[in-house]
């Protein structure tokens, strides 16, 4: 049986773009048990330890980011031997936000992280990994909007710590900054914010509320950031898609 520190040390090579064989050299490990980890297929014994870093404890605000596109656009499927895939499915145009995507799975969970083109102009960024559902612990049956979607105690001390990220994930997958026009050539910048489900709609409208950002609901499914102030809060960590 390899420690937990074995693993952990194959992922992070992996992560650096280190290749099976090589990674098998280096810890001297049989190739195909390595090929297993990078696959998400973790030994019971050392599952409990990686399990979402004992809820919480290790992940920072790349995993908040991510929550925040997991609510907006994001599922969890499960697969053969306990595997579980996180998939978040964005638009093509927007290549930057593509690759911060893959950089934060990639930190909350070191080793590979998928891109595949799909139809209608979307980027699917998928990781497979058994403790994908302990991170995630919103993941179940239905869509996200057809059932209660409550943040764990200490997914909410995370939000806490970095609103920023949650809402720019958020907006990354479900929103977005746009002009808005009026009367005599008026023009001002505003942000929007659309999800089905009520509760991410409450979850978004606390996280601008921990960052003192006004907001207003329009419609049944819309929030907006509309005030100049508060326009200009957001731009330090959002910012026009890219």
């Amino acid at each position: 049986m390899h420690s937990y520190e074995t693993i952990r040390a194959a992922l992070e090579l992996s992560a650096a773009g280190a290749k099976s064989p090589e990674i098998a050299h280096r810890l001297g490990v049989p190739r195909r048990t390595v090929s297993d980890w990078l696959s998400g297929v973790l030994p019971h014994a050392v599952d409990a330890p990686a399990r979402c870093l004992d809820h919480g404890v290790g992940l920072g605000p790349e995993y908040v980011y991510l929550l925040g596109l997991y609510l907006g656009d994001g599922c969890i499927s499960s697969h053969r031997r306990g595997v579980y895939r996180l998939e978040i499915v964005l638009d093509v145009n927007y290549q930057g936000i593509i690759a911060s995507a893959a950089e934060a799975m990639r930190n909350v969970r070191p080793g590979p992280v998928l891109t595949q083109l799909r139809p209608q102009n979307c980027v699917e960024v998928s990781s497979y990994w058994k403790c994908w559902p302990s991170l995630f612990p919103q993941h179940g049956p239905g869509r996200k909007h057809a059932r209660s979607i409550v943040l764990a105690d200490w997914q909410r001390e995370l939000v806490e710590r970095w609103p920023d990220q949650l809402l720019r994930g958020l907006i990354h997958s479900d929103g977005g900054r746009f002009r808005n026009t009026g009367r005599n050539n008026w023009t001002c910048p505003r942000y929007t914010f659309t999800n089905h489900s009520a509760d991410i709609r409450d979850i978004s409208c606390r996280a601008c509320d921990a960052l003192r950002v006004r907001w207003t609901p329009s419609g049944q499914y819309v929030i907006y950031v509309s005030r100049e102030a508060d326009v200009a809060r957001l731009d330090e960590f959002i910012g026009p898609k890219r």
